[in-house]
């Protein structure tokens, strides 16, 4: 059993209430001729190794081995260091699936660790099995105990499906059979403060059919928002336990764990049948992206809790953005998009992946940003590890590295879904998918080429079958042809579908018009009031001081304004085949003063020039120094 048969990551059952189901692991093949590919790649040759290299320098596997005495170093690192291997473990399940090798001996090695450290109970938690036994489900507030046996369940589920092995999901069932024993209807009233455990439980469910794992995160859930945790730090909204999760109206506190806590929400009710769980998450979501989220994807704009801010409250140059949470956001739109079959949701899956996730990593694989502003200021102080002008290559808290290599090494799982009426293509790039009888090649250079072409290689079955392609919110001219012919039809709830009975050789192309865009913010934020920013397709683009040219050399990056009476246009760059020239004004600071009378005088001295601008993602690999995603436009006199 392998992953040629099972899926990915998320797996509703056939009875669930989802309106698409995933494909096997092995259905969809990216290319590395493509850039979601090249990534996937990197993730396997860069990002993987080397979290799997700090385990062993950060001290994550000997604080396991002090479990089972085979060490008597000191304990390192976070209370939840075992989150680290777990997401590691994640990744090389899925990247074995994938590619069929590379990672086995890791994976191997690892199960047999946890196996050996795991108590008779079934408890495993490296902080509290040597030292601190009695402090075990004492803080659950901030101990991160079902947050930990999440992960590794998760990761057992992964290596199940991916290489068939048992081993690690024997370890992850005896923990989870404790959590069920201890906190389901005969324990203790009580939750986590970290929601994760939840999506874990329903996925193991999915796997084993055993019906108390799918009860005991139904439960989780039910248990959540009626102030069981105390206040904390920073109050019971910090970890979503201000009231329960039906009566909220908006999403609060910290951005992670509100965004695994809808995951989880979603996956409990489709297992269940439950509409009014489902449409608490859709609201909840939908209300995240309309009030609390930047135009990269990201999440949380307050440092001080990693959580959201009010309505609106989206500093660029204080954005937290942390990597996780958009993860987490990618993982519950995908839920959300099998549950629902909504476009909207494969939309923000794509706006997260290739802004706010992509940004995080470095082109070389091994550095990688915790927190992603959308500014970063001349003179700033990057010297601590909260707010680095650059990637760095590991952190005290190491959630997000570990979490990209998960996510990049099971990507491919998230491109298309497949039912009895045929396929349908959320994510467009370079490779192959195949489902049942069907089999599509898929060329394009998406995003920086509008045109993806799809040739038909194996038909499936004699009758016909839909073939569905997303169209992006952001594209206001699709075109589409099959066999040359132009095909005028309108996109059906976000998807172009066309029924027919294909026949091998069959070749669709599908042109998704990309103009450089200029993009508004609701003028309820702010921070950036008189400011925009530039898109094309689903990539967002930013100003970095490195491109500024020979003759601006010296000025002010702050003191930039776009020149809207000039035109945008597109060119060539050596970080992106695809940059946007930006025409600029300098503006004329020759006062100098904080603050001024009002109205200021004329802008500008007379330097105008044109930057390209950059994707977002591709920011903060080269010198450190100040960027901008949004432009102050420059006066009209």
């Amino acid at each position: 059993m392998n992953g040629a048969h099972l899926p990915g990551p998320a797996a509703p059952t056939p009875s669930a209430l989802a309106a698409l189901h995933p494909l096997p692991l092995a259905a969809v093949r990216l290319t590395p001729d493509g850039l979601l590919g090249r990534w996937q790649d990197r993730n396997a040759t860069a990002t993987l190794p080397h979290c799997i290299d700090q385990l062993d320098v950060q001290g994550n596997l000997t604080n396991l081995r002090r479990v089972t005495g085979d060490s008597d170093a000191e304990y390192r690192n976070m209370w939840f260091a075992d989150t680290d291997v777990y997401k590691t473990l994640e990744a090389a399940a899925w990247e074995i699936g994938r590619t069929g090798g590379g990672f086995a001996e890791f994976l191997t090695d690892v199960a047999a660790l946890l196996e050996k450290a795991q108590d008779a109970d079934g408890y495993l938690d490296s902080y509290y099995q040597v030292d601190r036994r009695e402090q075990q489900w004492t803080d659950l507030g901030f101990s991160h105990e079902m947050y930990s046996a999440g992960h590794l369940i998760q990761a057992a589920v992964a290596a199940y499906r991916a290489t068939g092995s048992a081993q690690l999901l024997g370890v992850a069932r005896r923990f989870a059979d404790l959590l069920v024993t201890r906190f389901g209807p005969a324990g203790a009233d009580v939750v986590d403060g970290h929601p994760e455990v939840e999506t874990a439980l329903v996925e193991l469910y999915r796997l084993t059919g055993h019906e108390p794992y799918l009860a005991q995160a139904k439960r989780s859930l039910e248990l959540r928002g009626h102030r069981r945790l105390g206040e904390g730090r920073f109050g019971p909204r910090y970890w979503q336990d201000d009231q329960p999760l039906r009566d909220a109206r908006e999403v609060m506190g910290h951005a992670v764990r509100q965004q695994y806590l809808l995951a989880g929400a979603v996956d409990v009710a489709v297992e269940t049948g439950d509409a009014g769980l489902l449409a608490t998450a859709e609201r909840l979501f939908t209300e995240a992206l309309a009030h609390k989220t930047y135009l990269t994807g990201g999440q949380g704009s307050r440092h001080k809790d990693e959580g959201f801010g009010d309505p609106y409250e989206l500093p660029p140059d204080r954005a937290y953005a942390e990597t996780c949470a958009a993860i987490g956001s990618f993982h519950t739109a995908w839920r959300l998009l099998l549950a629902t079959g909504h476009a909207k949701y494969a939309d923000e899956m794509e706006r997260v992946l290739y802004n706010g996730i992509a940004g995080s990593t470095a082109v070389d694989g091994r550095a990688f940003f915790y927190s992603n502003p959308l500014q970063l200021r001349t003179g700033h102080d990057g010297s601590h590890e909260d707010t680095p002008s650059q990637r760095l290559s590991w952190y005290s808290c190491a959630c997000c590295p570990p979490n990209l290599a998960r996510l990049m090494a099971s990507l491919h799982t998230y491109a298309a879904t497949g039912d009895d009426d045929g396929l349908q293509v959320h994510l467009y790039a370079d490779g192959s998918i195949t489902a049942g009888g069907y089999q599509l090649a898929v060329r394009t250079d998406y995003p920086w080429d509008e045109r993806i072409t799809l040739t038909v290689t194996a038909a499936g079955g004699p009758g016909p079958w839909t073939l569905a392609l997303r169209v992006p919110s952001w594209c206001r001219d699709a075109r589409l042809s099959v066999n040359g012919s132009v095909v005028r039809t309108g996109a059906q709830e976000g998807y172009l579908r066309l029924n027919r009975t294909w026949k091998a050789g069959d070749r669709v192309e599908l042109t998704l018009a990309m103009p450089a865009r200029i993009v508004a913010a609701h003028p309820r934020v702010d921070a950036v009031r008189g400011s925009v920013a530039l898109a094309r397709g689903p990539v967002v683009y930013c100003l970095e001081h490195a491109d500024l040219p020979p003759h601006l050399s010296g000025t002010l990056f702050e003191d930039l304004e776009l020149d809207l009476s000039r035109p945008l246009e597109l060119g060539t760059g050596t970080l992106a085949p695809v940059t946007i020239r930006v025409p600029v004004l300098v503006r004329d600071d020759a006062d100098g003063s904080l603050y001024r009378p009002y109205p200021p005088s004329a802008v500008g001295d007379g330097r105008a020039a044109t930057v390209p601008a950059i994707p977002y993602f591709l920011w903060a690999n080269r010198a450190a120094g100040p960027m901008r995603v949004w432009i102050p436009v420059a006066a009209t006199r």
